[in-house]
Formats: structure tokens, C-alpha cells, sequence
């Protein structure tokens, strides 16, 4: 017995055009405010200087906590005078020459150190003697080495900085794969040629983390010894101006001192280091 198929009828639908739905939906002005870094951090700083402002009320002892408001006022009165951006000078030209030496000999020691099996010894034991060592701590023998001057603090720059930077920037090599290395070795790159062209941009996030570290280590290390060192060469940086105005118990100074301290450290983070990892990093998907 034969049985007959009656093919199925094939049909199509159309469809109406979902032109009246939009495809993408709006945020509330709200949750696209929130989502703004700038704002989120500009809330927290608000929340603080409101705190700072009910207790100083609340204890109403200037001497001891001035208002946000006073500290605000000393903070402009310094910066129209043009006292404060001189004493921010003389601090960053220090700083910076402390920092960029710091950052060369690190990527030096560095780079030995990834070459050959003796600056593998040497960073090791450089690093365990010299990195627990405060470098505030040096600051007596800089002052007989090199004098009262620049030299001193830049001597505890640069080992306030080496050590963090170079173990950072060591252990991204050693995170550097195999495969990344021997493509190096495959295009003729040895040496300093292989940690410029491979390692360096490999292991880039641990080298932007050991930069952030070296400079929160140098820029507090500066305040912290001028402070204790005083003026170099007849000038005195911020850390002099905190140190003044304390022992003349204008508080209210003091704290615009520290809060330009504060400021300079956020403008740091904020246009150049997170600059860099959006550029570089972030760009090339290595980093969140």
C-alpha cells in the first residue's frame, strides 16, 4: 500500500516594522549623572568638608581645628598673595628632579636586572636592604654628604622612589609570557632592546603602578623633609610654609598648606596617571 506526502505549503509572514519602539532606551537623568566619576568624587569631597565644618563648629577651638570656611579663606589669601604658588614651586622643581632620576635608575637596575643573572642578585639584595629603610631616615647623612641645598632632597627622592618602581616594574617582567619574549628573541631583540620593544609595554600596568607609588613616596617624603630640613638655598618649599605657620599657630595656614598638599596629589592622579592608563592600558583592553 502506497501512502501519499502532500508537501507542506511553505508561507511567510510579514512582520510590521517596529518603527514606532525605539531601539535604544534613555537613561534617567539621574542614573546618567551618577554614572560621572567627576561628580561621584565631588559629592565625597562635599560630604567631607560638611563634616569638617559641623565639628569644627562644634568644638569651636581655631587653634586647635579651624572651620572649612577660615582654611578656605587662608587658601585664597595665599594664593592671591602669591605666596603659596611660590612655596608649590620651589617643592614640584625638587620633586620632579628627585622623581625622573629615581624613575631612570630604577628602569636601569631594572632592566640588568631582566639581562642577566647578576643584576637578578643585585636587585634582590638591593632591594630587601635598602626598601624597608625610610627615607626621611636618610635625611641626616644627605645633609653631611651633600650639604644644605637641592642635593639633600633629592638624595631621599630618588631612594624614596627607586625601590618601589623597580620592584613593580620587575614583576611585571617576570608576568610577561614566554610567548612574548621568544617572539622578541625571534626578531633578533636582545638587551635593552627587548625590555623597551616587549617587556616594557607587556608588563605596562605594573610599571603605571610602581610610577603611582614612587610618587605618593616622593611627594610625601619632600613634605615630610622639608618639614624637618627646613629651607634649601634660601628658599622654602610647602613643607617650610606648614612649618612656619605652625610655629606661629596660624592653624588656619596649616591646613591650606596641607590641603594644597592634598589638591596636587588628586590633580596628579586625576590628569596624568589616569590619563595614561585610559590611553595606553585601558585602550588596549589589558586593564578594566
Amino acid at each position: 500500500m502506497t501512502t501519499t506526502v502532500t508537501p507542506r505549503q511553505e508561507y511567510e509572514i510579514v512582520l510590521e516594522p517596529l518603527l514606532s519602539i525605539p531601539v535604544e532606551r534613555e537613561l534617567p537623568l539621574g542614573q546618567r549623572l551618577w554614572q560621572q566619576g567627576w561628580l561621584r568624587k565631588g559629592l565625597i569631597l562635599i560630604l567631607l568638608a560638611l563634616a569638617w565644618e559641623a565639628i569644627a563648629r562644634y568644638q569651636d577651638n581655631d587653634l586647635l581645628l579651624p572651620s572649612f570656611v577660615q582654611t578656605a579663606a587662608a587658601l585664597y589669601d595665599g594664593l592671591l598673595s602669591g605666596e603659596l604658588p611660590a612655596k608649590v614651586g620651589v617643592s614640584l622643581v625638587v620633586l620632579l628632579k628627585g622623581y625622573l632620576l629615581g624613575i631612570v635608575l630604577a628602569f636601569g637596575l631594572t632592566s640588568l636586572a631582566v639581562s642577566t643573572q647578576f643584576g637578578r642578585d643585585l636587585l634582590s639584595t638591593l632591594t630587601s636592604m635598602f626598601n624597608p629603610l625610610p627615607a626621611i631616615a636618610l635625611l641626616p647623612l644627605a645633609l653631611l654628604w651633600f650639604g644644605l641645598g637641592d642635593n639633600s632632597l633629592i638624595f631621599v627622592l630618588v631612594h624614596s622612589v627607586l625601590w618601589a618602581l623597580a620592584l613593580n616594574t620587575y614583576a611585571g617582567f617576570l608576568g610577561v609570557s614566554e610567548t612574548l619574549r621568544m617572539a622578541g628573541r625571534n626578531y633578533g631583540l636582545r638587551g635593552l632592546r627587548l625590555v623597551v620593544h616587549i617587556l616594557i609595554p607587556a608588563a605596562l600596568p605594573s610599571v603605571l603602578s610602581g610610577l603611582k607609588i614612587g610618587w605618593a613616596f616622593a611627594w610625601r617624603t619632600l613634605i615630610a623633609a622639608e618639614l624637618v630640613f627646613g629651607a634649601t638655598s634660601g628658599k622654602g618649599g610647602l613643607g617650610w610654609y606648614i612649618f612656619q605657620n605652625r610655629n606661629e599657630l596660624y592653624t588656619d595656614k596649616v591646613f591650606a598648606g596641607l590641603a594644597v598638599v592634598i589638591l596636587i596629589g588628586l590633580l596628579v592622579e586625576s590628569l596624568v596617571f589616569n590619563t595614561l592608563e585610559r590611553v595606553t592600558v585601558r585602550r588596549w583592553g589589558m586593564q578594566r
